[in-house]
């Protein structure tokens, strides 16, 4: 099943009242998306974010991201400045996947990682609280996130482009 039937689906399940979560299919379609996306961009300015994630994707046997080199410091200025990169990715280029990593929200809020197809539509996310009380390095921290945004829907290092 395509994921915009499963989207469309879950629409009709919500408004007539039977929708008990999510499915096994679902997960699975979004994995399926993933796998087959050709054209994933990481937007940031820097390449330390980039080089992190692709890591993470290589190990999960995941096609490798290009580097969106723009700057993107004027997204802190918005509530969801992770949201914002992506969305302005997403703006800019035309893609199958967008990666965005930045502040969940306002100074002090944390990170969060966000993986969104060509629509916008979030497909999955992880979160980190602020850097100041985990103490890692921007590396491992983004490496985590982006490992964490897989395994919680279902990929495993050791299946990668299975199922």
């Amino acid at each position: 099943m395509e994921l915009e039937q499963i989207v469309e689906n879950a629409y009709y399940e919500s408004v007539t009242g039977v929708r008990t979560g999510d499915t096994k299919n679902e997960c699975r379609e979004i994995r399926r998306y993933i796998r087959d996306a050709e054209e994933i961009v990481i937007p940031n300015h820097n390449e330390e974010k980039v080089v992190a994630i692709n890591e993470v994707l290589e190990e999960f046997g995941l096609s490798q991201a290009k580097h969106l080199q723009i700057h993107t410091d004027a997204c802190d200025l918005s509530r969801m400045p992770a949201m914002t990169k992506a969305i302005m990715a997403l703006d800019i280029c035309s893609c199958d996947l967008v990666i965005a990593r930045g502040r969940l929200g306002i100074p002090g809020s944390g990170s969060i990682l966000v993986i969104l197809d060509k629509k916008g539509r979030i497909l999955t996310a992880s979160l980190s609280p602020p850097h100041i009380v985990h103490g890692k390095p921007v590396s491992e921290a983004v490496r985590d996130e982006m490992t964490a945004a897989l395994e919680r829907i279902g990929f495993t290092r050791s299946r990668g482009k299975s199922e």
